[in-house]
């Protein structure tokens, strides 16, 4: 494991160094690169990054943590420094199939964690919902920027009114094998726009820019095309442990109505928290609201304790029952309107 991933090496979005770091194999024989933070003992918290990430995304949610919690992260296969495997080596059974090997690699014999995911992270979740470790060992989960289907045609980094020249142009996107080039001030704002909110700072944009840019190409299409074509609402139906949600309001990649389909059908869900104007970047763009969920759901779920708090997760978060009703008319609203702009788009071709 050579290669080093890209990211920022000064200031709050650089690594930082990790207790232990472990090389874990997943069930098809492939490397995953590991890393442990914070004290043995203390209450844990795994955590999956998404498409082109790695590690370092989580860099300053590690840093908020790590005082006072075992904070696990992993390079998802082919990301940071875990290598790529063959083409039949990407694909939802092996996200599931290495979150898996790193918590029971990384977890003590009768040790439970919260697990959290950012995008493709949260996807990874989804996939392990039936998996009897993942329910043996996840205490609580949070989904952050993410969603279960339909991926291509809700993506509004090309806002067409046409959801099928959306769905086309968002599979291009994700399938792509062009190269990125390095970092410059194109290459900046093009991420800005596609990936974060209009208030990202110029050190968030390059952190990000940095993480993104040192995915393969060839894995950065490969786990594209994979995510193109996902359905995990059946995964979602079943993840049965606590899960709070939370999104960014200006995200184009995973806009907030992924978010509140999934509000809708996780079958325990804990309440949505929408942070305004942040995009797909959320742990980077506001790790202290990323983080705070984290301990929420550590303190409520880990932690014994004589009374627990009536109130949803902080932020924008509200009560669950109330966001999950809203959050199934929002769906078929918006189902709605999608069908009938897609009609007054046929009429006016005939």
């Amino acid at each position: 494991m050579s290669r080093r991933p890209g990211h920022v090496t000064s200031g709050p979005y650089a690594p930082p160094v990790p207790r232990t770091t472990t090389e874990v194999t997943s069930a098809d024989g492939a490397r995953i690169y590991t890393e442990t933070h914070g004290p043995e003992g203390a209450p844990a918290v795994v955590l999956a990054h998404g498409w082109t990430c790695s590690t370092a995304f989580w860099a300053p949610v590690v840093r908020d943590l790590a005082a006072d919690h075992k904070v696990v992260v992993y390079d998802q296969r082919g990301h940071g420094r875990s290598p790529a495997t063959g083409p039949a080596g990407y694909g939802t059974t092996a996200l599931a199939d290495d979150l898996v090997a790193v918590l029971e690699a990384t977890l003590g014999p009768d040790e439970r964690a919260v697990v959290g995911g950012h995008s493709m992270g949260g996807m990874t979740i989804m996939a392990a919902a039936e998996r009897p470790e993942l329910r043996a060992r996840a205490a609580a989960a949070m989904l952050c920027s993410t969603g279960c289907a339909g991926l291509p045609a809700a993506s509004q980094v090309f806002p067409f009114r046409s959801e099928g020249a959306r769905r086309l142009a968002h599979r291009l996107l994700l399938g792509s094998r062009s190269p990125l080039g390095p970092v410059s001030p194109l290459t900046r704002r093009a991420l800005k726009y596609a990936t974060m909110g209009p208030d990202a700072t110029p050190e968030q944009v390059e952190a990000c820019a940095r993480i993104v840019h040192a995915c393969p190409t060839a894995v950065r299409a490969r786990w594209g095309n994979v995510l193109s074509v996902l359905e995990l609402t059946g995964g979602v139906s079943r993840l049965e442990v606590p899960t709070v949600v939370l999104a960014g309001s200006a995200d184009r990649l995973t806009p907030p109505v992924q978010s509140r389909r999934l509000a809708s059908v996780l079958p325990d869900f804990q309440g949505l928290t929408e942070l305004p104007g942040k995009g797909h970047m959320t742990p980077i763009e506001d790790p202290g609201a990323v983080a705070g969920l984290l301990r929420e759901l550590v303190r409520d779920h880990l932690r014994p304790t004589a009374d627990r708090p009536a109130t949803a997760p902080a932020g924008a978060a509200v009560p669950a029952q109330q966001t999950a009703q809203k959050a199934a008319q929002n769906a078929a609203q918006e189902t709605g309107q999608a069908a009938g702009e897609t009609a007054q788009e046929k009429e006016k071709t005939t």
